[in-house]
C-alpha cells in the first residue's frame, strides 16, 4: 500500500511509525517530513500548504490514501482539492476545519446552541476591543487570536496591563500575522483541562481515551504557552461517570449543531475542554490530532489506523469495532533552546539509536545532514512509553529522556505528575 502524509512534526512520524507498525510492507511517502519519518520512507521536498504540488504529485502517483497531519492544509482547503480529482484523502474539509481555523466562528456556533463555553466577545477594531477589556475588569481575561497561531494564539491577561499590551501586540502589532485582525475576548475558566478527541464519519462518532497536555513551557504549569511539552492517556481522573457527562452535555450536542448547520465533519476532532465548578465546558476545537496527543494515543489503539481512516472516509465508523488496550502512554518534548521565542537550530542531537523496549522516539524539528541528525525546529523530539500502569510508562520515558543529548536541551520532569480534576 502507498500513503503519503502530509507535514513535518512529531504527529506525522508516529502516524508514520504506527502505520509502517500496522504494515511493514507499506510505502510511504511524507511531505515535507523530518529525519525520522525520512528513516521509514521518502521524504518529499513539498511543503504541507503546498496545495498545488501535493495534488500534482498525487496525481502522478497515485497513493491508496493521503493522511493530512496539520491543520493549516486542512483550512486551506486540502481535502477538497484531492476530492474534486478523485483522489483518496482522510481529513475534514476547508468548511469543516473552520472549526479551527476561526475561534469566532466556534464560540458563535457554541453559543448559538447552548453548549457549554466561557462567555465572550469579538472584536476586528483594537480600540473597540481596547474599551472592552477595561469596563470589563474581571481577571484574569483571555484574549484570542481567531486564526491559526501554532498553538501559542491564546493569551491569559492577569489585570489591565497585561490585557491592553496583549490587544495591542495581537491586533496592532501583528505578532501573530493574519491570524490576529479579529479577537476574542472571554472569561477566564478555571479548572482542569483535558484533551478529548474524536473519530467521526458525519455519520457516528467514536471517542478516544481522554489525554492530558501540558501546555506551558515551565513545570508547575508557568512561562509561555506551547505547542505542547508533554501529554499522557488515557488520564486517570476519566472515569465512565466523566465520559457520560462529557458526551451528554458536551459531545451529543455538539454533533447536533453540526448536523443543524450543515457540517459534515468527517475526521479527527480534537476538544480542548476544561472541567469547571459548573462541570465540563468548551474551550476550543482542533480538527486534527493533537501534538504530543496523537503520541500517546497511537500505542492504546489496536485496530490498524488505515482500516480506521477508510471507514470513516466511507461512512462506516459505525460497523467498525475499534480495539483499545489497556495500556498508559506518556510523551515528553525535548525543546531546544530559546524556544518557545527563538529556537537553536543546527545543533547535533546523539542518543537517538539506542535501544529501549517500550519506548519510541518521534521526531520533530529535525533534519538530516549526512551521518548527524540536527535541530531544526523549537519542539525537537517527544520520547513516549507505554507500559501496563501510568507509573512504569512515565518512569521509561524519563529513562529514555536521559539517554538523548543535544546542547540547550530543555524539557518539563512534571509531566503527568498531577492526575486529579482539582
Amino acid at each position: 500500500m502507498k500513503i503519503l502524509l502530509i507535514g513535518s512534526g512529531g504527529r506525522e512520524h508516529a502516524l508514520a511509525w504506527r502505520l509502517s507498525q500496522d504494515d511493514p510492507h507499506v510505502q510511504l511517502f511524507t511531505a515535507p517530513g523530518n529525519a525520522g519519518t525520512g528513516r521509514l520512507g521518502v521524504n518529499l521536498p513539498i511543503s504541507a500548504t503546498d496545495l498545488d504540488g501535493l495534488v500534482a504529485w498525487a496525481a502522478q502517483e497515485k497513493p491508496d490514501l493521503t493522511v493530512v497531519g496539520p491543520e493549516a492544509p486542512l483550512c486551506a482547503g486540502v481535502v477538497d482539492r484531492f476530492e474534486k480529482d478523485g483522489l483518496p484523502i482522510f481529513g475534514p474539509s476547508a468548511a469543516a476545519a473552520r472549526l479551527e481555523g476561526s475561534k469566532v466562528f466556534t464560540k458563535k456556533l457554541l453559543l448559538k446552541h447552548g453548549i457549554p463555553t466561557a462567555p465572550g466577545a469579538a472584536f476586528t477594531d483594537p480600540h473597540a476591543a481596547y474599551t472592552y477589556s477595561q469596563k470589563h475588569p474581571v481577571y484574569p481575561q483571555v484574549i484570542k487570536a481567531d486564526g491559526l497561531a501554532a498553538g501559542k494564539g491564546v493569551i491569559i491577561a492577569r489585570n489591565p496591563g497585561e490585557a491592553a499590551r496583549t490587544i495591542h501586540d495581537v491586533m496592532e502589532r501583528r505578532v501573530f500575522g493574519q491570524a490576529g485582525r479579529e479577537i476574542l475576548i472571554e472569561e477566564f475558566s478555571a479548572g482542569r483541562e483535558m484533551s478529548v478527541h474524536i473519530l467521526a464519519d458525519g455519520k457516528s462518532h467514536v471517542v478516544l481515551p481522554i489525554a492530558q497536555d501540558h501546555k506551558k513551557i515551565g513545570e508547575g504549569d508557568t512561562g509561555l504557552n506551547t505547542g505542547g511539552m508533554g501529554a499522557y492517556a488515557p488520564a486517570p481522573f476519566a472515569t465512565p461517570e466523566l465520559h457520560a457527562r462529557i458526551e451528554k452535555e458536551i459531545t451529543g450536542p455538539v454533533f447536533a449543531a453540526f448536523q443543524a448547520e450543515g457540517i459534515d465533519f468527517r475526521g479527527i476532532l480534537y476538544m480542548g475542554l476544561i472541567w469547571t465548578n459548573a462541570g465540563p465546558s468548551v474551550i476550543e476545537f482542533n480538527v486534527r490530532g493533537g501534538d504530543p496527543e496523537t503520541q500517546v494515543l497511537l500505542p492504546l489503539i489496536d485496530t490498524p489506523l488505515v482500516e480506521i481512516f477508510q471507514a470513516v472516509r466511507e461512512q462506516r465508523l459505525g460497523q467498525l469495532k475499534i480495539v483499545f488496550n489497556p495500556k498508559h502512554a506518556v510523551s515528553i518534548v525535548l525543546a531546544a533552546a530559546g524556544y518557545p521565542d527563538t529556537p537553536q537550530t543546527g545543533v547535533p542531537i546523539d542518543g537517538l539509536d539506542l535501544d529501549l523496549p517500550g519506548t519510541a522516539i518521534f521526531h520533530a524539528g529535525t533534519k538530516q545532514e549526512g551521518p548527524r541528525v540536527l535541530t531544526n525546529g523549537g519542539r525537537v523530539l517527544s520520547v513516549t512509553a507505554w507500559a501496563d500502569d501510568l507509573a512504569t510508562a512515565r518512569d521509561l520515558a524519563y529513562q529514555r529522556v536521559a539517554k538523548i543529548h543535544f546542547a540547550g536541551s530543555q524539557y518539563r520532569r512534571d509531566i503527568a505528575a498531577r492526575l486529579t480534576l482539582e
